[in-house]
């Protein structure tokens, strides 16, 4: 299955919908489009163990954010501090992200 769009990106605000996590709020640090998923800060987290190497000499185990499916969030709307599903407008010859709550645009997008 590849999915090439995705509904958030990087520095979004997003609300997790289901699993252990939901209803926890969170940034997105980083998206991966080709595999349909998001890495959410602090949001599901799993442990590592490592043996000692040179980038860490001390092993151990590490704990770290594992990715999330692109579905299971939504975006939470700058303006209205509300999950909301988003629409696409065209303002000033740009494509941009439109919150449907409160129809407010939430970024320039390329």
């Amino acid at each position: 299955m590849s999915i090439n769009h995705l509904h958030v990106k990087k520095g979004d605000n997003v609300i997790v919908l289901s699993g252990k996590d939901k209803g926890k709020e969170g940034k997105i640090i980083e998206a991966q489009p080709k595999h349909g998923k998001v890495i959410v800060e602090g949001i599901n987290k799993v442990k590592r163990h490592t043996k000692p190497n040179l980038k860490a000499p001390q092993g151990g185990i590490l704990t770290k954010e594992a990715p999330l499916h692109a579905c299971k969030v939504m975006l939470v709307c700058p303006a209205c501090s509300k999950p909301t599903r988003i629409a696409h407008k065209e303002v000033n010859g740009q494509k941009v992200r439109v919150c449907k709550k409160c129809g407010e645009v939430i970024d320039q997008t390329k």
